[in-house]
């Protein structure tokens, strides 16, 4: 009978090359890489049983001893430094639309104001590395940092999240809100 120890799969994620787009240059020393590209630059250290390579205008990633946690580090490696390539390069942005008569927003330097229905405004400030633009309804937040950007993005929406009897708060754009029947909708069905 063979022990489950032979059947170690290597990471599909992880043994992946990363191609290094031209005008991005990368550093790494140790345990740290810095990717620097026409939008910024981000820096990152990786855990010690992960080995990043660069050779040429391609990024391999390795793991010194295969376990469980070196395979789930080894995907998560090659995905961040992947991340980081892409945003230094386009960056990223989340887009969040606020619905509800009488909510409003606005950007003032580097804070938003809104009035989402509580007895007093609410004033966030806009990380550091992060852009906030509106149009309309819509909060567009954009920056290089992928983590930085969602996290920012899941902070503002969870300040009035959208209730499902009328769809009143912030949303993503294009996220499916499934509406519930109110009790004068459900009395009727009886």
């Amino acid at each position: 009978m063979l022990h489950a120890s032979c059947f170690v799969k290597m990471s599909r994620v992880g043994k992946k090359p990363i191609t290094v787009p031209d005008g991005v240059g990368i550093n790494i020393s140790g345990q740290n890489i810095s990717v620097k590209g026409p939008k910024g630059t981000l820096d990152f250290s990786f855990h010690w049983d992960v080995e990043v390579k660069a050779e040429g205008k391609e990024i391999q990633i390795s793991v010194k001893k295969i376990t469980k946690q070196t395979k789930a580090l080894w995907g998560l490696t090659r995905v961040l430094i992947s991340n980081m390539i892409e945003g230094t390069t386009k960056g990223f942005e989340k887009q969040l639309e606020l619905q509800g008569v009488g909510y409003r927003m606005a950007v003032a330097g580097k804070k938003i104001n809104m009035a989402l229905g509580f007895s007093h405004p609410v004033d966030v400030e806009v990380p550091e590395g992060l852009e906030a633009k509106i149009e309309k309804n819509i909060l567009t937040i954009s920056g290089i940092d992928k983590q930085k950007v969602g996290q920012f993005a899941a902070s503002i929406r969870a300040l009035k999240k959208v209730e499902p009897y009328k769809g009143k708060g912030f949303r993503y754009v294009g996220e499916i809100v499934r509406k519930k029947a109110g009790k004068k909708a459900a009395g009727a069905e009886k």
